[in-house]
């Protein structure tokens, strides 16, 4: 769930888990509040995300059934803006949601926490998206509200500026910090106070693609857009198999690769076409470019190439 390599956010250790994965909820009754429907939503990396829908949707299915809330996840190429996680909308009553975020981080901080060891650090983040007409609940005049739940919880809340960089996009991201126990609690005092807000309760129906949002955001023209849609969910076989070789110097085939291979992912998952990389000393004729190759349909091809020689650019404008 974190934007950087392989960083989980549910890193307690087990103990930590047991003192206080049942102790945040039940120190006050329950308010009015939790008898409202609502909804929450927050990030989630890909492998994440299929640790929590399990082998042919088994966990999740599991979760729904234990909770009594609905589950539901972004497709695995619809990713927030900005970020290569996957969006989780969990919706039902206050106490169902809280049930159902108990069982999801439980399973990502044991499964995470088994892989990597004992050696971990205690702390941990998860991030929460919220309408930016929303976030004034939250923060309160002169930020008091946000201080309340900051004092009450132990957690740290931090809210992200509106990011301009994607027209279209109204929501920001509220990232809460610390143990199990303390983001527990900050999520449910920060839901609560949503749960006031009628906006917010109407903003679960809205139909809106991320995945459009962040097309826009790298300044492809709506043309290529409807193009793009068109041709991946209608694709004819003659439209399937364009492809295209581009140089791009040995330098900078790091910025295109990413940490991991993120970034080259991200690309072919936005854009809908393969892309590969010819091996290292394997150039276009000569030059000491590396060949980068795009197969696709057509505007995903150019989608794609658009979006490597921006990260190239960006690279050489420094």
């Amino acid at each position: 769930m974190a934007m950087e390599g392989k960083e989980s956010l549910y890193d307690a250790p087990a103990s930590e888990v047991q003192q206080n994965q049942s102790s945040p909820r039940k120190s006050t009754p329950p308010p009015d509040n939790e008898e409202k429907a609502t909804h929450v939503r927050f990030l989630l990396s890909n492998v994440e995300a299929g640790s929590i829908i399990g082998k042919g949707g088994s966990t999740i299915n599991d979760f729904q059934s234990k909770s009594g809330a609905r589950i539901q996840l972004s497709r695995n190429y619809e990713y927030f803006p900005g970020t290569s996680d996957r969006i989780v909308t969990v919706s039902g009553m206050v106490d169902d949601i809280m049930k159902a975020i108990d069982l999801i981080l439980t399973k990502l901080l044991d499964e995470f926490y088994a892989a990597e060891g004992g050696d971990v650090d205690p702390q941990s983040r998860i991030r929460l998206v919220v309408p930016n007409s929303s976030c004034g609940g939250i923060i309160g005049k002169g930020g008091v509200i946000i201080k309340s739940l900051i004092e009450e919880s132990h957690a740290g809340i931090k809210i992200s500026p509106q990011d301009n960089f994607y027209p279209g996009l109204h929501d920001r991201l509220v990232t809460v910090s610390g143990t199990f126990g303390e983001q527990i609690k900050a999520i449910e005092l920060i839901l609560l106070k949503l749960v006031e807000d009628p906006y917010y309760q109407q903003s679960v129906n809205a139909a809106f693609s991320y995945s459009a949002v962040a097309y826009n955001g790298m300044n492809y023209g709506p043309d290529v857009v409807g193009r793009k849609y068109q041709n991946t969910r209608f694709q004819n076989k003659e439209d399937r198999n364009n492809s295209l070789t581009i140089g791009i110097p040995d330098e900078h085939i790091g910025i295109v690769v990413g940490r991991g291979g993120r970034s080259i992912m991200e690309i072919s998952q936005l854009s809908g076409a393969r892309v590969k990389i010819s091996d290292r000393g394997d150039f276009m004729s000569g030059t000491s470019d590396r060949k980068v190759t795009i197969t696709g349909p057509q505007s995903a091809v150019h989608i794609a190439e658009t979006m490597i020689s921006r990260k190239v650019a960006s690279v050489s404008e420094r």
